[in-house]
């Protein structure tokens, strides 16, 4: 019965554990014995209190011991990237390639110990990003043929003023155009396009903005101020000339309304002062059309070559 009382305290910790059985065996060297008991007796008890100790510490022990193979069951560091390796090809087999690579990538950093796995992840990574570069750069090819067919719909121009080179419309030429009113398309090497509304007459508009409608629909130019330094006037031959570019896109609006009813009777109005009306050639409406084409045609082409440099950039550093 004392036995099993002193057992139950298998928990307690070491140092009280060597603190029962010094007071124990104190006691039983004389403590708790009167005259009358033999040596055999005291002899008897004592190795009764080391059983006792015996069975307590190897009860703590064995709770250590538990308690660390528990501790070392966790998942290691291979088991761990092996789970992150087969996210990864999930997210391939989703068509994700770039969170692939973000999760592939981790594996170095949060698993060093697990060699094999960062190999297999590094092996992965580099099929991946030569995977993505071949379709980059396939893109590019197609790109660079979409270009050169949509160049030959203009002149190429650089003057000792440019700093880039000019898309001209073939229609829109300086000797094809100096004697009308019209729009002017405005296209360089780096795909920046805006219009810039170009007056002759006999009387000063002092127009700052132009509306494109047809009927009811209708799109208007942001305002382009007369001390404006786009907003310039001369004047020849008692004619007047009046040249309004609508840069940083105040023309953006308009430009997109036009490619959006080719079809249409569009009409201009310079708004001013006073007010000038033409009715937009279908030349000068597909030169917008064609302009916001090779736009936008070069504009992905530059993020192309930035994702394809990005790419083999990543690719030279597994």
């Amino acid at each position: 019965m004392f036995e099993n009382e002193i057992i139950s305290l298998g928990f307690a910790s070491e140092v009280s554990v060597f603190y029962f059985y010094g007071e124990f065996c104190k006691c039983s060297c004389g403590m708790v014995f009167d005259q009358r008991d033999s040596l055999k007796n005291q002899q008897y008890y004592r190795l009764k209190c080391l059983k006792i100790f015996i069975l307590i510490y190897m009860k703590y022990l064995a709770f250590c011991l538990f308690a660390m193979f528990v501790w070392s069951c966790g998942p290691s560091q291979r088991e761990l990237a092996v789970w992150k390796t087969n996210q990864a090809r999930e997210w391939i087999a989703q068509g994700d390639s770039i969170s692939a690579l973000t999760v592939l990538d981790s594996i170095a950093i949060l698993y060093p110990k697990a060699e094999v796995q960062i190999a297999v992840a590094r092996n992965m990574s580099n099929d991946l990003l030569n995977g993505l570069i071949n379709n980059r750069t396939l893109k590019l090819e197609q790109m660079d043929t979409a270009i050169s067919r949509l160049e030959k719909l203009f002149v190429k121009e650089k003057t000792v003023f440019d700093r880039y080179t000019q898309y001209i419309p073939h229609r829109q030429t300086f000797s094809r155009s100096w004697k009308r009113s019209y729009l002017l398309v405005n296209l360089d090497e780096r795909g920046e396009l805006f219009l810039t509304s170009n007056y002759m007459g006999k009387e000063w508009l002092n127009h700052t903005a132009i509306r494109i409608y047809d009927g009811n629909l209708q799109a208007k130019s942001g305002e382009v101020p007369l001390d404006d330094p786009m907003n310039n006037q001369s004047d020849f031959m008692e004619l007047k000339w009046e040249k309004v570019a609508y840069t940083k896109g105040r023309a953006d609006s308009v430009i997109h309304f036009i490619a959006q009813h080719p079809d249409r009777k569009l009409k201009c109005v310079f708004l001013g002062n006073r007010q000038y009306y033409i009715l937009l050639e279908e030349f000068d409406v597909k030169a917008v059309i064609d302009a916001l084409a090779l736009s936008k045609a070069i504009k992905s082409r530059q993020k192309t070559v930035a994702e394809l440099e990005a790419l083999k950039k990543r690719r030279n550093e597994i």
